[in-house]
């Protein structure tokens, strides 16, 4: 068995590899925080690359033994959470996420949700059915960093908020990976949304609709924008150094859907990323950010627009 040491070591190694965006953020936290953002990142990745037969995030593969993939998944996660150990320092550090924090079982077994989704070939009809996904697969995710972070698992508003911007990375994610998903067999684009833009489904990466799918990216990156500013709204309730790295990791992933937005239909031409030069700015501007939160973010009512973790629980 790996020690906590070794298998922190090759969390690290995990997150450096497989986003250079988290890593930069995670590096403003303190190193209790930042050790165990690694962990369960690690967790979250080895869950990804199971279900879609990948590398890091990279790579994906036309599975032919979805279930089977998260029948594993959901195996070794709940041999840890049993306090057994796997030899898979991806399940084994989420052990000591647990251990060490109180995460609750319930965020663990939504997140495992997202992957099911995508296993039983589901595709999204409406908006609603869109932010579902989202939640499942990121926004359960930020209220984990965010019990990761010293929130407690009660605290339901700042929860709300943390969910909210892992909505705000998801959106992002979605627009920038159309062509991606679209050579994996996967469109996360609502129907009712091809339909209002008279693009038949599988057609609309085809020359002829690009404009068109153009106004949808945007869409999705405004959509984006809306939850990104919910999500700030939380961060007076964090420590210094936590709301530094969330409101780094806003503007960075922020980026992403605004360039998505600024290119257009060739939007997908080629990866849409943030440099290093970008990276640094978005991390001295959080900084700044961080140390003034309460005067930019003052407290103030979660936007009821805005979809929810109790919506959720009420479509359950």
């Amino acid at each position: 068995m790996a020690t906590r040491a070794e298998t922190v070591a090759a969390a690290r190694t995990t997150i450096a590899r497989g986003s250079k965006s988290f890593a930069a953020a995670s590096k403003l936290f303190g190193p209790v925080t930042r050790e165990r953002a690694w962990l369960l990142y690690a967790w979250c990745r080895a869950c990804d690359d199971i279900a879609d037969d990948q590398v890091l995030g990279h790579d994906q593969q036309a599975v032919t033994d979805p279930a089977a993939r998260i029948a594993t998944i959901r195996a070794r996660t709940d041999a840890v959470l049993r306090g057994e150990w796997t030899g898979d320092p991806a399940f084994d550090g989420l052990r000591y996420v647990v251990a060490e924090t109180g995460m609750p079982r319930v965020f663990i077994d939504e997140h495992i949700a997202g992957f099911a989704l995508d296993a039983d070939e589901w595709r999204p009809r409406t908006t609603d059915d869109l932010l579902r996904y989202c939640y499942h697969v990121a926004g359960v995710v930020g209220c984990m960093m965010a019990v990761v972070m010293g929130v407690d698992p009660n605290d339901t508003a700042t929860l709300d908020r943390a969910a909210d911007l892992g909505l705000a990375f998801q959106l992002a994610n979605i627009a920038r990976d159309i062509e991606e998903d679209d050579r994996a067999g996967r469109c996360y684009l609502p129907v009712e949304w091809l339909v209002e833009m008279d693009m038949p489904p599988g057609e609309h990466l085809k020359p002829p609709f690009r404009k068109r799918l153009a106004v949808l990216s945007t869409r999705l990156a405004r959509m984006a924008a809306c939850y990104e500013e919910s999500a700030r709204l939380g961060t007076p309730a964090l420590g210094g150094r936590e709301a530094w790295a969330v409101l780094a990791a806003a503007d960075i992933y922020g980026g992403i859907a605004r360039k998505v937005a600024a290119a257009g239909e060739h939007a997908w031409d080629h990866r849409v990323t943030t440099t290093r030069g970008e990276k640094i700015v978005a991390i001295a501007r959080a900084g700044w950010q961080a140390a003034n939160r309460r005067r930019l973010y003052p407290d103030a009512p979660r936007d009821s627009a805005l979809w929810s973790r109790a919506r959720l629980a009420g479509e359950r």
